[in-house]
């Protein structure tokens, strides 16, 4: 029998957060399904999400990955591409590019006539990571427009304080996208590049009306997370996956016993624990102290001393009914995975996208299950689409 951990992806919760998304957007809105899918499997994902208005991934090789295995819809690469190979691959796989710097912009010029591109050209209004300064837009625009290899701008920038709906920096950052915005449609050139815009992600979706333009990307609330809800869920969000266990030892403990490395926790009275098949090396939190929170028999217990590489253990005292083989959920709709980060210190983007290969990914709609092979297998038809 294999080891009794998986992580159970509900395909049609993905669905459902989806169309939350798109009722939120005033245009079309990208799955953005970078890092496996924030853990979650890239091309079972991709294929779930296939009737919507295109992915966003960070890299070409995600992209790569997404037209090898047929999915035709409109794929942008957040990052741009790097060298003239990649230009060469992204215009001949039809991947619309991001053009953050000077030396992206002298690859696509140098382009070989090709299909044209859509370039997605990004600046920067105050993250302070990638873009060109919002006074050089109109200029890089003009460029655009006289490239034969460019079939469409779209003007993208990225908020750097979204999940704070009221944070004063993104007022600052929406004032400096719209003057950029402004001067170039004032300076359009005679040969009239389609222009459109592109700010708000998944937390200025829910959050940021005003962010809202042709084009949206919903990121991490695909998965069923609200950025701004800490370790809460919104009820129009449905978690996507639950990561399962069991049970695989039940030990009794005398007061002043410890558990696990270190001897960092002692029992102040007589107890019983049990011995969880996840660890660390699965990608659960190693630095989850002691009081972080796990289901079992569908009742709330703690998490108790280190978490090791491959098990972690949690008290038992007051649930009496819990036996070798009983069911452990350590994250999921009825324990929200936002909880467990924040108590690890972390956040819910990490612990998504930091379950390991090693963990199975089983695949659902609804209460059905198949088993799934990750990144590496793509959906069959029966996936439910957006």
């Amino acid at each position: 029998m294999s080891r009794p951990l998986r992580a159970e992806i509900d395909l049609e919760a993905l669905a459902h957060n989806y169309r939350y998304a798109k009722s939120l957007s005033h245009g079309r809105t990208l799955a953005v399904i970078k890092a496996d899918a924030y853990g979650h499997g890239l091309l079972r994902v991709a294929q779930c999400l296939c009737g919507g208005d295109g992915f966003a991934v960070a890299t070409i090789e995600e992209a790569v990955a997404l037209r090898e295995a047929g999915l035709r819809n409109r794929i942008l690469v957040l990052e741009g591409v790097f060298d003239r190979e990649g230009m060469c691959e992204a215009a001949w796989r039809r991947l619309d590019l991001v053009v953050h710097s000077g030396y992206q912009l002298e690859l696509l010029k140098a382009l070989p006539e090709t299909r044209p591109l859509s370039i997605w050209l990004k600046v920067d209004t105050g993250m302070g990571r990638l873009g060109f300064d919002g006074a050089d837009a109109p200029g890089i625009y003009a460029d655009l427009a006289a490239l034969s290899a460019v079939r469409e701008c779209v003007l993208i920038t990225h908020l750097a304080c979204a999940d704070e709906a009221d944070s004063p920096h993104n007022h600052l950052q929406l004032q400096r996208f719209d003057a950029t915005a402004r001067a170039i449609e004032t300076q359009r050139t005679v040969r009239s590049l389609p222009f459109a815009q592109s700010i708000a992600n998944s937390a200025a979706l829910i959050g940021l009306p005003d962010a809202r333009r042709q084009w949206d990307r919903a990121g991490v609330m695909l998965y069923g997370i609200n950025p701004h809800m800490g370790s809460g869920q919104d009820h129009n969000l449905k978690s996507a996956m639950t990561l399962r266990s069991r049970l695989i030892a039940v030990r009794s403990a005398r007061a002043g016993e410890s558990v696990g490395y270190g001897c960092d926790y002692r029992f102040y009275h007589d107890g019983r624990f049990g011995i969880v098949a996840c660890g660390y090396g699965d990608g659960y939190p190693r630095h989850a102290p002691s009081g972080t929170p796990v289901l079992v028999c569908g009742r709330r217990a703690q998490l108790i001393g280190r978490v090791s590489m491959d098990m972690l253990a949690v008290d038992l005292s007051a649930i009496p009914e819990a036996r070798v083989g009983t069911e452990v959920e350590l994250w999921g709709g009825a324990l929200p995975v936002a909880e467990i980060a924040a108590s690890a210190g972390s956040i819910a983007y990490e612990l998504l996208t930091g379950v390991t290969q090693r963990v199975p990914r089983v695949y659902g709609n609804g209460t059905r299950l198949e088993s799934g092979g990750g990144a590496d297998r793509a959906a069959g038809p029966d996936s439910p689409a957006p």
